[in-house]
């Protein structure tokens, strides 16, 4: 072999090793998925790129989470006094309920199959799972994992003394070490910490927060339903529901339909009314503050219509056999001398050096974008917007306290006959219910006060109840937390039937209260796709 075929052929290994030990950055970075946080209420908080467990370390950059805030893998979402909604591309959902602990442990895509593994750090979590083809949806809580191969609802509660899941809809498979069972709706499973096994139960009635999640659910699937006749064909489902809800679509000749915000002039600037974060993931992102603003600020893109103003339209979301491109923001940054300002991004852009709305620029501050100035400067697109061209509206926040709860207060409907011990929700601990079921109420003719005095048998009872109690709260207090008992999520090897989304369905039924099911039945398969109700809203 001569020495210029050497070199050539020793140049073509290294470029090939090179190009394989690149593989796998690529396709990190290509598979990582992106989703929303739908609705806060009260004190929400999220932790970006958490590694291990998120509240053993006093020292985690906790942030306050806004509306429409980008989550990736790794972040964790936390409650305080609050609660908190998120909404997945093929219309999932995850509602944690207060001083709740939710980690998005794995947010993956593989050959068009969305992979979601999450983890209830402590507190209460609901699941709203709509799968398509292959997707896997799983959530891990204390000892065990539960997995959602077809469309159901079920609940989670972790907390330090154990771990429950309770099936809604559906049904769901729980996965504890090489131990498998099926639970059908109306069922529930039970494992308290340290132990070996759990047991199927039928699951408890519904309380508060079910029927807030069951109320978000009805309203966000039918509005849902009703807008996606405005799309094309596509797998993506979050944030059509919030169009229907707060703006109108119009018909464009060639385009499809274009919806603009209710209340909104022909002199409305889509890009007036929100805020800049920054993700080491995809830099700077624009959050709409508004509860429409997720769509049009990260897919599809914006036209301007003469008598009308600024139309968004969903056009970019392909024919469903490809992943929906996630964008920071739907608008292309350009600079003259030392401004810069952006311009709304053009459905048919495709790339072009030259936006084909550069008629409508806007320049930036460090609030945002303010309105349009007139045409005429010399623009030119940039591919990096400058550091200091905004100001990051993210907040720092405490880490979440471990929660107080325990798996008491979840069955303390369904305390047996003749027990004194109850939980009270408000008092966040342990009572005596019949402490005065005997009391003898004496009146005072005298002074006409009401004096309530116990017999001998109720103070006995509050005694022996309140040590119990007192026993009870003392030996949770001595267990490790939710957060680091939780084992670490299976993988997702769908092992069981993959059964296919059908109708993206509303609302979940009250808990009942079914017999436990002696047999496994199959999980049952439908048809892709979402109904397509309601006529339009011009």
């Amino acid at each position: 072999m001569s020495v210029r075929a050497f070199f050539r052929v020793s140049s073509i290994v290294i470029v090939g090793l090179f190009c394989v030990g690149l593989h796998p950055v690529y396709t990190v970075a290509s598979h990582a998925r992106i989703i929303r946080l739908s609705l806060v209420q009260g004190d929400v908080r999220i932790l970006h790129d958490s590694k291990g467990d998120p509240l053993a370390n006093d020292k985690a950059p906790w942030e306050r989470a806004v509306l429409n805030l980008p989550i990736r893998q790794h972040d964790v979402l936390a409650t305080d006094n609050g609660r908190a909604e998120v909404e997945f591309e093929n219309g999932a959902m995850a509602f944690i309920n207060e001083n709740s602990v939710l980690e998005f442990f794995d947010l993956s895509l593989d050959d068009g199959s969305l992979t979601t593994r999450l983890v209830l750090r402590q507190g209460t979590g609901s699941f709203y799972v709509n799968p398509a083809r292959d997707d896997y949806f799983s959530v891990t809580g204390g000892d065990f994992t539960a997995e959602a191969a077809g469309r159901a609802n079920f609940r989670m509660d972790n907390f330090d003394d154990g771990s429950t899941v309770a099936v809604i809809k559906g049904q769901v498979s729980v996965v504890h070490k090489n131990d498998n069972k099926l639970l059908a709706k109306g069922q529930s499973f039970t494992m308290s910490a340290g132990a070996a096994t759990g047991t199927i139960n039928s699951a408890p009635q519904s309380d508060d927060f079910d029927r807030w999640v069951s109320g978000r659910e009805d309203s966000v699937v039918t509005a849902t339903n009703a807008a996606k006749q405005y799309s094309n064909t596509s797998p993506y489902v979050s944030g059509f529901g919030d169009l229907y809800t707060y703006g109108g679509f119009y018909p464009i000749a060639g385009v499809g339909y274009g919806w603009q915000p209710y209340g909104v002039g022909i002199g409305w600037s889509p890009f007036d009314y929100g805020n800049w974060f920054y993700g080491s993931q995809f830099g700077w992102s624009f959050i709409g503050s508004q509860p429409w603003g997720w769509l049009p600020y990260h897919y599809g893109g914006w036209l301007f219509q003469p008598g009308i103003g600024w139309l968004w339209t969903p056009t970019g979301f392909g024919n469903g056999s490809v992943p929906v491109k996630f964008h920071p923001v739907t608008a292309t940054f350009v600079r003259s001398g030392s401004t810069t300002a952006m311009v709304p991004t053009n459905p048919a852009d495709h790339g072009s050096k030259t936006p084909l709305n550069l008629a409508h620029v806007m320049p930036l501050n460090s609030a945002g974008a303010a309105k349009e100035i007139p045409a005429g400067a010399n623009w030119k697109v940039v591919k990096e917007v400058p550091a200091q061209a905004f100001v990051s509206h993210a907040s720092p926040a405490s880490v979440p306290a471990r929660s107080s709860l325990t798996l008491q207060s979840r069955t303390a409907t369904a305390q047996p006959a003749g027990s004194s011990i109850a939980y009270d929700a408000k008092e966040h601990r342990f009572v005596n219910s019949n402490v005065n079921a005997r009391s003898a109420a004496v009146t005072s003719s005298a002074t006409g006060a009401s004096v309530t005095t116990s017999s001998p048998a109720a103070r006995a009872s509050s005694t022996t109840s309140l040590a119990r109690a007192a026993t009870i709260a003392s030996q949770v207090r001595t267990m490790p937390s939710a957060s680091a008992r939780v084992a670490a999520p299976p993988s997702a090897l769908r092992s069981y039937a993959s059964a296919r989304g059908g109708v993206f369905e509303s609302g979940s039924s009250r808990r009942g209260t079914s017999s436990i099911a002696t047999s496994t039945r199959s999980l049952s398969s439908g048809s892709r796709g979402a109904s397509m109700s309601g006529g339009g809203r011009h």
